[in-house]
Protein backbone atom coordinates (compact mmCIF):
# COMPACT_ATOMS: atom_id res chain seq x y z
CA UNK A 1 0.00 0.00 0.00
CA UNK A 2 1.00 3.52 -1.05
CA UNK A 3 1.52 6.23 1.74
CA UNK A 4 -0.29 8.91 0.32
CA UNK A 5 0.28 11.53 3.71
CA UNK A 6 2.99 11.54 6.12
CA UNK A 7 4.82 13.73 8.69
CA UNK A 8 7.35 15.78 6.91
CA UNK A 9 10.79 14.80 6.69
CA UNK A 10 11.20 18.71 8.68
CA UNK A 11 9.13 18.14 11.83
CA UNK A 12 10.29 16.11 14.55
CA UNK A 13 8.12 13.23 16.22
CA UNK A 14 6.92 15.34 19.11
CA UNK A 15 3.76 16.07 20.12
CA UNK A 16 3.30 19.76 20.16
CA UNK A 17 2.73 21.74 23.17
CA UNK A 18 -0.12 24.44 21.83
CA UNK A 19 -3.22 24.81 22.98
CA UNK A 20 -6.42 22.83 21.56
CA UNK A 21 -7.70 24.59 18.61
CA UNK A 22 -4.71 26.63 18.33
CA UNK A 23 -3.06 26.73 14.13
CA UNK A 24 0.42 27.06 14.87
CA UNK A 25 0.58 23.50 13.94
CA UNK A 26 -0.68 24.01 10.80
CA UNK A 27 1.77 26.48 9.91
CA UNK A 28 4.41 24.49 11.29
CA UNK A 29 3.52 21.72 8.92
CA UNK A 30 3.25 24.39 6.07
CA UNK A 31 6.74 25.54 6.44
CA UNK A 32 8.00 21.91 7.21
CA UNK A 33 6.25 20.96 3.76
CA UNK A 34 7.97 23.92 1.88
CA UNK A 35 11.18 22.63 2.87
CA UNK A 36 10.76 19.46 2.16
CA UNK A 37 9.11 20.41 -1.24
CA UNK A 38 12.52 22.31 -1.79
CA UNK A 39 14.72 20.18 -0.65
CA UNK A 40 16.71 22.24 1.29
CA UNK A 41 16.49 20.51 4.96
CA UNK A 42 20.05 19.97 4.88
CA UNK A 43 21.18 23.80 4.89
CA UNK A 44 17.90 25.23 6.63
CA UNK A 45 18.43 27.34 9.83
CA UNK A 46 15.56 29.11 11.67
CA UNK A 47 14.94 31.15 14.42
CA UNK A 48 12.59 31.35 16.96
CA UNK A 49 12.16 34.19 19.65
CA UNK A 50 9.93 34.51 22.52
CA UNK A 51 6.64 33.86 22.58
CA UNK A 52 4.07 30.95 21.89
CA UNK A 53 6.70 29.80 19.19
CA UNK A 54 9.83 29.31 22.12
CA UNK A 55 9.21 25.53 22.10
CA UNK A 56 9.66 25.35 17.74
CA UNK A 57 13.42 23.72 17.57
CA UNK A 58 11.87 20.54 19.66
CA UNK A 59 9.21 20.76 16.30
CA UNK A 60 11.56 21.67 13.11
CA UNK A 61 14.01 19.18 11.72
CA UNK A 62 16.81 21.52 11.24
CA UNK A 63 19.01 23.95 13.05
CA UNK A 64 17.41 26.04 15.11
CA UNK A 65 18.52 29.25 17.20
CA UNK A 66 16.83 30.62 19.95
CA UNK A 67 16.36 34.37 19.71
CA UNK A 68 15.67 37.05 22.40
CA UNK A 69 12.70 38.63 22.56
CA UNK A 70 11.91 40.87 19.59
CA UNK A 71 16.08 39.84 18.08
CA UNK A 72 14.89 37.31 15.25
CA UNK A 73 15.21 39.35 11.87
CA UNK A 74 19.00 40.75 13.74
CA UNK A 75 20.23 37.17 14.56
CA UNK A 76 18.90 36.02 11.11
CA UNK A 77 20.48 38.28 9.74
CA UNK A 78 24.00 37.65 11.53
CA UNK A 79 23.43 34.03 10.14
CA UNK A 80 22.50 34.47 6.29
CA UNK A 81 25.60 36.78 6.34
CA UNK A 82 27.88 34.62 8.02
CA UNK A 83 26.63 31.45 6.19
CA UNK A 84 24.85 32.71 2.87
CA UNK A 85 24.73 29.15 1.49
CA UNK A 86 21.96 28.69 4.46
CA UNK A 87 18.32 29.06 3.86
CA UNK A 88 17.33 30.93 6.94
CA UNK A 89 14.02 31.96 8.58
CA UNK A 90 12.13 33.11 11.71
CA UNK A 91 8.94 31.91 13.15
CA UNK A 92 7.53 35.26 15.01
CA UNK A 93 4.31 36.14 16.79
CA UNK A 94 2.68 39.71 16.48
CA UNK A 95 3.64 40.51 20.51
CA UNK A 96 7.20 39.58 19.34
CA UNK A 97 7.51 41.30 15.52
CA UNK A 98 5.60 44.11 15.66
CA UNK A 99 5.85 45.56 19.19
CA UNK A 100 9.66 45.02 21.08
CA UNK A 101 10.81 43.52 17.63
CA UNK A 102 9.73 46.74 15.32
CA UNK A 103 12.67 48.09 14.61
CA UNK A 104 14.64 44.80 13.43
CA UNK A 105 11.83 44.16 11.59
CA UNK A 106 11.86 47.43 9.51
CA UNK A 107 15.53 47.91 9.40
CA UNK A 108 16.18 44.14 8.25
CA UNK A 109 13.63 44.77 5.34
CA UNK A 110 14.40 48.12 4.32
CA UNK A 111 17.96 46.60 4.00
CA UNK A 112 16.50 43.88 1.89
CA UNK A 113 17.94 41.05 4.17
CA UNK A 114 17.76 37.64 2.19
CA UNK A 115 15.85 36.07 4.76
CA UNK A 116 12.48 34.61 5.10
CA UNK A 117 9.85 35.79 8.26
CA UNK A 118 6.81 33.80 8.92
CA UNK A 119 4.98 36.44 10.97
CA UNK A 120 1.96 34.90 12.97
CA UNK A 121 -0.91 37.37 13.77
CA UNK A 122 -3.42 36.16 16.16
CA UNK A 123 -4.05 39.86 17.33
CA UNK A 124 -3.16 39.29 20.63
CA UNK A 125 0.09 38.42 23.20
CA UNK A 126 -0.85 34.36 24.00
CA UNK A 127 2.22 32.54 25.54
CA UNK A 128 2.04 35.74 28.47
CA UNK A 129 -1.64 35.88 29.86
CA UNK A 130 -3.48 37.43 26.99
CA UNK A 131 -2.49 41.33 26.57
CA UNK A 132 -3.46 43.66 24.02
CA UNK A 133 -0.75 43.69 20.79
CA UNK A 134 0.20 46.07 18.27
CA UNK A 135 -2.57 43.97 15.71
CA UNK A 136 -5.57 43.88 18.49
CA UNK A 137 -8.40 45.48 16.38
CA UNK A 138 -9.88 48.05 17.67
CA UNK A 139 -12.89 47.24 20.33
CA UNK A 140 -10.93 43.74 20.81
CA UNK A 141 -10.87 42.63 24.91
CA UNK A 142 -8.03 41.78 26.12
CA UNK A 143 -6.60 41.62 29.73
CA UNK A 144 -4.83 44.91 29.29
CA UNK A 145 -7.86 46.57 27.20
CA UNK A 146 -10.99 44.56 29.45
CA UNK A 147 -13.25 47.30 27.68
CA UNK A 148 -11.97 47.11 24.06
CA UNK A 149 -9.28 48.51 22.83
CA UNK A 150 -9.73 52.00 21.95
CA UNK A 151 -7.79 54.30 19.24
CA UNK A 152 -8.20 57.49 21.17
CA UNK A 153 -6.73 55.44 24.03
CA UNK A 154 -4.35 52.64 23.03
CA UNK A 155 -3.78 53.85 19.60
CA UNK A 156 -4.49 52.02 16.13
CA UNK A 157 -3.18 48.68 14.85
CA UNK A 158 -0.37 48.34 12.91
CA UNK A 159 -0.73 46.81 9.46
CA UNK A 160 2.77 45.34 8.90
CA UNK A 161 2.75 43.90 5.83
CA UNK A 162 1.34 47.36 4.18
CA UNK A 163 4.27 49.15 5.91
CA UNK A 164 6.84 46.87 4.85
CA UNK A 165 5.52 46.60 1.24
CA UNK A 166 6.65 50.54 1.26
CA UNK A 167 10.23 49.66 1.79
CA UNK A 168 12.53 49.44 -0.94
CA UNK A 169 14.37 46.55 0.28
CA UNK A 170 11.08 44.10 0.35
CA UNK A 171 11.15 41.29 -2.15
CA UNK A 172 7.70 39.83 -1.25
CA UNK A 173 4.92 40.74 1.63
CA UNK A 174 1.80 38.19 1.86
CA UNK A 175 -1.45 38.07 3.76
CA UNK A 176 -2.77 34.57 4.17
CA UNK A 177 -4.93 33.03 6.56
CA UNK A 178 -5.48 29.29 7.49
CA UNK A 179 -9.14 28.98 8.33
CA UNK A 180 -10.53 27.33 5.39
CA UNK A 181 -8.61 24.39 3.66
CA UNK A 182 -8.53 26.88 0.35
CA UNK A 183 -7.18 28.95 2.52
CA UNK A 184 -4.33 26.38 3.67
CA UNK A 185 -3.43 25.90 0.37
CA UNK A 186 -3.04 29.68 -0.57
CA UNK A 187 -0.98 30.07 2.62
CA UNK A 188 1.91 27.01 1.83
CA UNK A 189 1.60 28.52 -1.90
CA UNK A 190 3.00 31.80 -0.62
CA UNK A 191 5.62 30.10 1.73
CA UNK A 192 7.25 28.23 -0.92
CA UNK A 193 7.09 31.50 -2.55
CA UNK A 194 8.91 33.30 0.14
CA UNK A 195 11.46 30.14 0.55
CA UNK A 196 12.75 30.35 -3.31
CA UNK A 197 12.80 34.11 -3.11
CA UNK A 198 15.69 33.17 -0.67
CA UNK A 199 16.93 30.62 -2.57
CA UNK A 200 16.85 32.53 -5.96
CA UNK A 201 18.70 35.76 -3.48
CA UNK A 202 15.75 38.39 -4.25
CA UNK A 203 15.88 39.69 -1.19
CA UNK A 204 13.32 40.13 2.09
CA UNK A 205 10.33 38.10 2.08
CA UNK A 206 7.92 37.74 4.67
CA UNK A 207 4.41 36.10 4.65
CA UNK A 208 1.89 36.99 7.76
CA UNK A 209 -0.62 34.07 8.72
CA UNK A 210 -3.37 35.26 10.48
CA UNK A 211 -4.22 32.97 13.40
CA UNK A 212 -6.06 31.93 15.87
CA UNK A 213 -5.79 31.92 19.74
CA UNK A 214 -8.79 30.13 21.01
CA UNK A 215 -7.02 30.38 25.43
CA UNK A 216 -7.20 34.06 24.85
CA UNK A 217 -10.04 34.53 23.29
CA UNK A 218 -12.37 32.55 25.32
CA UNK A 219 -13.67 30.99 22.17
CA UNK A 220 -13.80 27.15 21.33
CA UNK A 221 -11.88 26.24 17.78
CA UNK A 222 -14.29 26.70 16.05
CA UNK A 223 -15.75 29.65 16.87
CA UNK A 224 -12.12 30.88 16.63
CA UNK A 225 -11.99 29.92 12.83
CA UNK A 226 -15.34 32.00 12.50
CA UNK A 227 -14.46 34.81 14.85
CA UNK A 228 -11.35 35.17 12.11
CA UNK A 229 -13.55 35.16 9.38
CA UNK A 230 -15.74 37.83 10.36
CA UNK A 231 -12.83 39.95 12.32
CA UNK A 232 -9.31 39.77 11.47
CA UNK A 233 -9.95 39.45 7.52
CA UNK A 234 -12.24 42.43 7.01
CA UNK A 235 -9.15 44.46 9.05
CA UNK A 236 -6.17 42.75 7.77
CA UNK A 237 -7.28 41.87 3.92
CA UNK A 238 -5.53 38.66 2.40
CA UNK A 239 -3.49 39.51 -0.85
CA UNK A 240 0.01 39.68 -2.31
CA UNK A 241 0.97 43.22 -0.96
CA UNK A 242 4.24 43.59 -2.88
CA UNK A 243 5.87 41.08 -5.34
CA UNK A 244 9.28 42.29 -6.94
CA UNK A 245 8.05 39.70 -9.49
CA UNK A 246 4.68 41.24 -10.45
CA UNK A 247 3.76 44.52 -11.75
CA UNK A 248 1.88 46.23 -9.23
CA UNK A 249 -2.31 45.82 -11.16
CA UNK A 250 -1.11 41.86 -11.05
CA UNK A 251 -0.70 41.24 -7.47
CA UNK A 252 -4.02 40.99 -5.83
Amino acid sequence: MSVVFDRPSALTDTLMHYCPGCTHGIVHRLVAEAIDELGILGRAIGIAPVGCSVFAYNYFNCDMIEAAHGRAPAVATGVKRARPDCIVFTYQGDGDLAAIGTAETVHSATRGENITIIFINNCIYGMTGGQMAPTTLPGQVTTTSPYGRSPKIQGNPIRMCEMLATLDGVAYAERVSIDTPANVRRAKKAILKAFRNQIEEKGFSIVEVLSTCPTNWGLSPVEALTWLRDNMIPYYPLGVYKDIDKKEGDMK
